[in-house]
């Protein structure tokens, strides 16, 4: 099993060619293989995405200018996977698939809906439709298409339904795999392993982090807030996952972590998650 590191994470510290450089360089010094490259961080960024971004606490940064084939390909990492929006992929499947092989990777992965209403099940039927048509054009393409989840897909459409039992039997594992993300699953109070089991085969890759909590300041509570925390330091089952994920085959796991890093730095928070992985993967 590859690792890998999501770029999501890198926004604050490769704002220029230089600074780009050398984050990849210590994502390779500490034992990762790849990275996953975000089309909307490889590419100049919209107001709305820098906006949304910023306000998850991950910023795009000023990496969009940046020539990232050529980075990557010095870096000595590999691209794990895209991950672009499924309206890009509908408006010009041609141009992401073409981006892909340049990048050296055959794994597009799409991202999760914004402003979708996962609690509507005709609605959450039709996502699982355009999948469906997507990753058929994909594979001809000769490109692979997962969905990448977040905690919206435990809603329930209707009692003992979730919209993620939906996106797994509507669509074809022809067309259609995931990269699954344990910590939101997690977060949203659902057993990850057992979500891990449902998928198997079909769970190609793995979004993973820790999850716990770290004092900013004074405690002046005795509820902490809940984040990710570096791989080792929090309080998921990571070796119940790690067990499952490899009865499922998964091909890497990649870390990502949410702006909780440890100093407020994302380098040494990798760096600190790089020991767990090296140690146990």
């Amino acid at each position: 099993m590859k690792t890998g590191v999501q770029q999501i994470m890198l926004g604050t510290v490769t704002g220029s060619r230089e600074n780009a450089a050398a984050a990849l360089s210590r994502i390779k010094g500490a034992g990762y293989d790849g990275i996953e490259l975000n089309r909307f961080m490889i590419h100049p960024s919209s107001f709305m995405v820098r906006m949304l971004t910023r306000m998850a606490g991950m910023p795009t940064g000023n990496g969009g200018k940046l020539d990232w084939k050529s980075l990557v390909e010095k870096s000595g990492l590999s691209v794990i996977s895209l991950h672009a929006d499924l309206g890009s992929l509908e408006r010009d499947m041609a141009k992401v698939a073409e981006e892909a092989h340049a990048l050296k990777t055959d794994t597009v992965v799409i991202t999760g809906m914004y402003r979708f209403n996962y609690g509507d099940e005709k609605t959450v039927r039709e996502l699982a439709g355009r999948l469906n048509k997507t990753g058929e054009g994909l594979k001809k393409e000769g490109i692979s298409l997962l969905y990448h989840n977040h905690n919206a897909e435990l809603l329930d459409v209707k009692p003992g339904l979730k919209a993620y039992d939906i996106l797994l039997s509507d669509t074809d594992p022809a067309f259609v795999n995931f990269e699954f993300d344990s910590f939101w699953f997690t977060d949203g109070g659902a057993d990850a392993k057992a979500w891990m089991r449902k998928l198997g085969s079909r769970m190609k890759l793995w979004h993973l982090t820790d999850r716990g909590a770290r004092p900013d300041g004074p405690v002046m509570t005795p509820i902490l807030k809940c984040d990710s925390v570096e791989l080792g330091r929090g309080n998921m089952d990571l070796d119940g996952l790690l067990a499952v994920a490899r009865e499922n085959g998964v091909q890497a796991a990649v870390l990502e972590s949410h702006r909780n890093w440890i100093d407020k730095d994302p380098l040494k928070s990798l760096e600190v998650s790089a020991k767990w992985l090296k140690e146990k993967v």
